[in-house]
């Protein structure tokens, strides 16, 4: 970077360094996160994550931006109407972090494509720092899920957020520890039958759920076109809930990306790093 491109990234993200701690937020600025659907609650982690400095992401989604999707995603406003939601997100973070290096792949995650999706992307450079899953598919999800484990990649999904009212009814917990949560549920039983998920204890999957019990559509507004899935489509939505969980999940992330080099500090005897912290 250039020193007033440095100047400029001080101004705008080094309030994370007096959280976080000069490692900490290093280690989130210089982080490659992988977004997997970026929707009602995947354009709100993308937001917060690109808010926070991080300097690299890839976005990963087929679907294009509708008047459907105003109440509940950043990224869908008057202008972006009918345009692919990855490209919309990337030219927003282009106005208030310019720096940042945004992938898109414009796909759906299936289990044929992954992670040969990934991994063949232009100038990827081994395994990204993490993965969050805001998708609504449970064989994609699987998918993820399976993978992030084989391979040790930090990695979050995100349950049903269709139905659910109360923002300060969401949580973060280990998979084995998920309920209210149907979508999460099909999500533990596959990999459990068919990945050799923990049956007892620990799994290993962080999770974003709502403990409110899911509510149906209100019995006055027209339900013959829903489908009974989990998503957005099927059930009512509020911004207020899709936000949180998203928020949630870019938290955990740049939580644990913070947390390895404060470990690290704390067991050595030397202090931080004063050079380079751009």
């Amino acid at each position: 970077m250039t020193q007033a491109k440095n100047e400029r990234f001080e101004r705008r993200f080094g309030g994370l360094r007096r959280l976080y701690g000069v490692n900490g937020a290093q280690r989130i600025f210089n982080a490659h996160v992988v977004v997997v659907g970026i929707g009602g609650v995947g354009s709100w982690a993308v937001e917060a994550l690109a808010r926070s400095g991080v300097r690299r992401l890839t976005l990963i989604d087929l679907d294009h931006v509708s008047e459907s999707n105003i109440n509940r995603q950043i990224h869908a406003l008057e202008p972006t109407l009918g345009q692919a939601k990855a490209e919309a997100m990337r030219d927003r973070i282009a106005l208030f972090h310019p720096d940042c290096v945004v992938d898109v792949i414009d796909d759906f995650v299936t289990p044929d494509n992954w992670p040969a999706l990934l991994l063949g992307a232009p100038g990827l450079d081994g395994l990204p720092s993490a993965v969050i899953d805001a998708c609504d598919q449970v064989r994609a999800k699987t998918t993820l899920a399976s993978w992030a484990i084989a391979h040790s990649v930090p990695f979050i999904t995100v349950g049903a957020a269709g139905g659910k009212q109360l923002a300060h009814a969401v949580d973060v917990a280990d998979l084995s520890e998920v309920t209210h949560d149907p979508l999460l549920a099909q999500l533990r039983y596959r990999l459990r039958k068919h990945h050799g998920g923990a049956r007892t204890g620990r799994m290993g999957v962080g999770c974003v759920f709502s403990r409110e019990t899911v509510a149906p559509p209100d019995a006055s507004c027209n339900t013959e076109d829903v489908d009974g899935s989990l998503n957005c489509h099927g059930y009512g939505s509020v911004v207020s809930v899709t936000a949180a969980f998203g928020f949630c999940a870019a938290g955990w992330v740049m939580n644990n990306l913070a947390k390895d080099a404060q470990a690290f500090l704390k067991g050595s005897s030397k202090g931080p790093e004063k050079e380079a912290i751009i």
